[in-house]
C-alpha cells in the first residue's frame, strides 16, 4: 500500500509539472484571452487515458503501482477531466446511456454551479477574497 501511495505521489508531481508546462507554453503562444491550457490538457488527458486503458487491458504484467503512477498520479494531476471522460465512456459501453448523459450533464453543470456558489458565498458572506 505504501509503495502505491508513493507512486501516486511521483506521478502526481510529474503530472503537475506537465500541466504547468502546458500552462506556461500556451500563455507564451496564445496569451491570456482564452483558457487554451485547460482545454488542451482536458482533451490530451482524455486521449492519453484512452490509449493507456486500452494498452493496459492487453497487458498482464503491469503492476498496480505502475497503473496508479500513470492513471491516478500523472493523469489525475495533469487533468481530472480524463477520469471523468473514462467514467462516461465506461457507462456508455455498458449501454447505460441515461446514466452516462446524466453523469455528464450533472457533473459539468453542478461543478460550474458549485464554483459560482462558492464565489458568491465567499464574496457575499464577508469572507476575504
Amino acid at each position: 500500500m505504501i509503495s502505491t501511495i508513493v507512486m501516486v505521489g511521483i506521478g502526481g508531481a510529474l503530472g503537475a509539472m506537465a500541466r504547468f508546462g502546458v500552462n506556461h507554453g500556451t500563455v507564451q503562444l496564445f496569451g491570456h484571452g482564452f483558457p487554451w491550457a485547460t482545454m488542451i490538457v482536458n482533451i490530451l488527458g482524455s486521449f492519453l487515458m484512452g490509449v493507456i486503458i486500452a494498452k493496459f487491458s492487453t497487458m498482464d504484467n503491469v503492476s498496480n503501482e505502475m497503473k496508479s503512477l500513470i492513471i491516478t498520479g500523472f493523469l489525475g494531476a495533469f487533468t481530472t477531466f480524463s477520469t471523468f471522460s473514462l467514467d462516461f465512456v465506461t457507462m456508455w459501453e455498458r449501454g447505460e446511456m441515461i446514466q452516462a448523459f446524466s453523469y455528464m450533464f450533472i457533473s459539468v453543470i453542478a461543478s460550474i454551479m458549485a464554483l459560482i456558489f462558492a464565489l458568491w458565498l465567499m464574496r457575499g458572506a464577508g469572507f476575504p477574497s
